[in-house]
C-alpha cells in the first residue's frame, strides 16, 4: 500500500478558478490551508492569452508566461495573500491579462516547502560550468529555467530523459540532446549544475529556477508508453492526481494540462496547453483515478503506440493516508 507524509495536499497545491471582473479582487483558497503561493501560475480558459506566472521570489509584481520566450513584465496582480492571491483592477485583454470581464480562469499555485519537493531558486548566470544550491534535501527530478531579462526559450529537464537532455516549455519541440544545458551532470540533494549554455547559464543576466523532488503520496515525475487505444495506458502515481501536465518525447506536440477542478467527474475533456496561448481545448482524454490516470484517447499528443511521453502530477488525495485509509475514486 502507498502511505504518505502528506495527508492533506492541499496545503501545497491549490486550484482556484474564477470569472474576471475588470477590477480588484481577491481569490481566497478552498478550506483553512493558509497556502501563501510560491508559485501562481494563471491561464484564461475562455479566450487566447498569454499565461501569467509569478513567484515569491520575484515578487508577486513579476510575471512570465510559459509561451511566451520574452523577458519578465509587470504582473496584474496586486498582492500575495496569506491564503490566496488578489488581481489588480487592470482588467485588460492584453499580455497576460488575469481578470478581463467574462472571461473565465484557471489558477495552480504552490506553496514552496521542501516538506512537499518544491524550491525556487534564483540566480545571476556567468556562462561557465556552475554548481547551484538549493534547498529540498532530495534530489530534485524536474527543473524548469528561465531567463528573466532576454527572449530565450524555457529549458526543461526531466530525469526520465536524463542529464544530457531537455525540453523547451514554450514550443513543441521533441526533447533534445544538449550536453551543455546541464553538463551532462544529475543533480544532487543539495545542487544542480548548469553548463555554458545561454539558455540556462547566460552571462550575466537574472535567471529563476523551479524544482521540483517526487513526494510518495503527493507528486510524480515519471514517463509512460501509449497504446493508441481508447481502452488507454495507466499510469499508476500512489495518488488521485489533481494537476497533471504531459508532453511526447518524440512528436511535435504540446504540453498538455489537466486537473480536477476544471473537470471535476470522468472523463477528462478540458486540456490546455503550457506551450500555447490557445482557450480550452475539449476533447475526452483521460480519468483521473484514486491511484494514479488512464488515458480514454488514440491521440499522437497523448496516447500514440510506442510513442514515450512525460509527466508532472500532484495529487488531490494520497491512495492510501498515513493512518491506512485509502483514497476513493471519482
Amino acid at each position: 500500500m502507498a502511505y504518505t507524509t502528506i495527508d492533506d495536499p492541499s496545503v501545497y497545491f491549490q486550484i482556484e478558478l474564477y470569472t474576471g471582473t475588470g477590477s480588484g479582487v481577491a481569490h481566497t483558497f478552498d478550506g483553512d490551508t493558509d497556502l501563501a503561493p510560491g508559485l501562481l501560475w494563471i491561464k484564461s480558459r475562455s479566450a487566447s492569452n498569454s499565461s501569467a506566472i509569478s513567484d515569491s521570489v520575484r515578487g508577486y509584481d513579476k510575471a512570465i508566461a510559459s509561451d511566451y520566450t520574452g523577458g519578465e513584465w509587470t504582473s496584474k496582480l496586486a498582492s500575495f495573500d496569506s491564503d490566496g492571491f488578489t488581481t489588480t483592477g487592470d482588467g485588460g485583454t492584453g499580455f497576460g491579462a488575469t481578470s478581463y470581464s467574462g472571461r473565465t480562469y484557471v489558477a495552480w499555485c504552490w506553496k514552496e516547502s521542501a516538506t512537499a519537493g518544491f524550491d525556487i531558486v534564483s540566480y545571476t548566470g556567468d556562462g561557465t560550468v556552475t554548481n547551484i544550491s538549493h534547498s529540498l534535501s532530495a534530489v530534485p527530478e524536474l527543473i524548469i529555467a528561465k531567463d528573466r531579462d532576454a527572449t530565450s526559450d524555457w529549458v526543461v529537464y526531466h530525469h526520465t530523459q536524463g542529464n544530457g537532455k531537455h525540453f523547451d516549455l514554450n514550443n513543441q519541440d521533441a526533447v533534445a540532446t544538449d550536453a551543455n544545458a546541464w553538463n551532462d551532470t544529475t543533480p544532487t540533494s543539495s545542487v544542480f549544475t548548469v553548463g555554458e549554455n545561454s539558455y540556462t547559464n547566460p552571462d550575466s543576466r537574472a535567471m529563476i529556477y523551479y524544482l521540483f523532488a517526487p513526494k510518495q503520496g503527493y507528486s510524480k515525475f515519471g514517463s509512460y508508453t501509449g497504446n493508441s487505444s481508447t481502452d488507454g495506458t495507466f499510469v499508476y502515481t500512489g495518488f488521485s492526481p489533481s494537476f497533471l501536465m504531459i508532453k511526447c518525447t518524440s512528436g511535435t506536440e504540446d504540453w498538455w494540462t489537466f486537473d480536477n477542478k476544471r473537470n471535476t467527474y470522468n472523463v477528462v475533456d478540458e486540456a490546455l496547453h503550457a506551450s500555447d496561448d490557445d482557450a480550452v481545448e475539449v476533447a475526452d482524454s483521460l480519468d483521473f483515478l484514486s491511484n494514479g490516470f488512464k488515458w480514454r484517447v488514440d491521440s499522437g499528443a497523448r496516447n500514440a503506440t510506442g510513442s514515450t511521453y512525460v509527466y508532472m502530477a500532484f495529487a488531490e488525495a494520497p491512495f492510501v493516508n498515513s493512518g491506512g485509509v485509502p483514497a476513493n475514486a471519482r
